[in-house]
């Protein structure tokens, strides 16, 4: 399963555009987005241009997207929301949970955080990917190389679910992939120059992450 994920696209017609290049190019079962595709004043083209792309898309909602953003997906056959659902590709099972409030030194999925890890908690058992906006605390998550920015529920949920991947995004100037645990996490933003990344997900064997 070679999957593409992006994140923090934010709305912009280049980055969108550079994704569909990407996708042409390598080829990847899916495209993944982890959150902050559009901006609170509008999707724009963004969606339209998702949709036409030539692999299913997979997505979540982030703190710069607006809240009645998986109505708008539903009216897309090509972009399925992930916000607590479980989607199978090519057998490789995905579930996520949208939304992040960006609190100071720490993130948060949202307000009532427990309570969506608590939804999440099923899904998760048959999940092998996944799909979070913010990363967990500790782990790819530095904001001006200072200061951790994540998520301390997802981090514990991580390591007592110890799922093989973690997609997510966020810290624009954190891409990267680290361990958690057994997890693999790829925080997969866009940033300013960034292009996401291709992972090679085979089960039992290694999963190999290569930032574009």
């Amino acid at each position: 399963m070679r999957i593409y994920a992006v994140a923090d696209i934010h709305g912009r017609r280049e980055r969108v555009e550079m994704i569909r290049r990407n996708v042409f190019k390598f080829k990847p079962d899916v495209l993944v987005v982890a959150g902050d595709i559009i901006t609170f004043f509008g999707a724009g083209p963004v969606f339209d241009k998702l949709n036409d792309m030539s692999v299913p898309v997979l997505a979540i909602r982030g703190n710069s997207d607006p809240s009645g953003m998986e109505r708008l997906m539903e009216k897309y056959p090509n972009i399925s929301s992930l916000h607590l659902r479980q989607i199978t590709v090519n057998g490789v099972s995905f579930a996520g949970a949208s939304g992040t409030l960006p609190i100071p030194f720490r993130s948060r999925i949202c307000l009532f955080e427990e309570q969506i890890i608590d939804k999440l908690e099923p899904l998760a058992e048959n999940a092998s990917v996944l799909v979070i906006h913010p990363p967990p605390y500790g782990t790819l998550d530095e904001v001006g190389g200072k200061f951790h920015a994540g998520s301390k529920g997802l981090n514990d949920f991580i390591l007592r679910r110890q799922p093989e991947l973690l997609i997510c995004g966020h810290i624009h100037e954190r891409p990267g992939a680290a361990f958690v645990g057994k997890t693999t996490v790829v925080n997969c933003s866009i940033g300013r120059t960034g292009q996401g990344a291709m992972i090679e997900l085979d089960k039992g064997l290694k999963t190999n992450v290569n930032f574009l």
